[in-house]
């Protein structure tokens, strides 16, 4: 610790020593764990599609639609995920420093990973092409697997899905 005069030394350990750090011995529970709706499980035919409009890697918004998209497919549905404008980032293969793949700092590739788990189980990727465009991406890129769409698919897309009865989850950020 640098060196503080006497005043602020004593205003230090009076403030370390108001409240006790941590006050709760690792593994304490914090929170309580009663679920309040039923786990539901998908029944024959159903789908949950989740749209992502929303820059990765900036907030946790577009990851936790994977997730979300990830346990729904868990739970049986037909599950897809529909990348556009900005959220067509999320499916590039390219990112990571110094070269492809390479994790940067925890976290990293979080993203990525989540999305191609989410191919490997058997879920379905869409992005769409103009997503890709506008943010210098190119096709080839893209993670194996993602279905790249033409910019009209979107509306359709939702059109398809919501004919099916399906259960539609719409994540957007800035």
């Amino acid at each position: 610790m640098p060196a503080f005069d006497d005043e602020i030394m004593a205003n230090i350990e009076k403030s370390v020593g108001e409240i006790p750090h941590p006050s709760q011995a690792k593994g304490t529970n914090l929170y309580g764990s009663t679920k309040i709706f039923p786990d539901y499980q998908a029944s024959e035919g159903q789908s949950y599609l989740t749209l992502v409009h929303g820059i990765p890697h900036e907030s946790s918004v577009s990851f936790v639609a994977v997730l979300q998209a990830t346990r729904a497919l868990r739970k049986g549905f037909d599950s897809a995920l529909y990348f556009y404008g900005p959220g067509a980032l999320a499916c590039m293969d390219t990112r990571g420093f110094p070269t492809t793949g390479d994790v940067a700092f925890p976290g990293n590739q979080n993203m990525n990973d989540s999305v191609k788990t989410f191919i490997a189980e058997g879920g379905t990727v869409f992005c769409c092409r103009f997503g890709l465009a506008l943010h210098g991406c190119r096709e080839e890129d893209v993670i194996e697997g993602v279905i790249p769409c033409h910019p009209l698919d979107v509306q359709d897309a939702v059109i398809h899905y919501a004919n099916k009865g399906a259960i539609i989850n719409s994540v957007y950020n800035l």
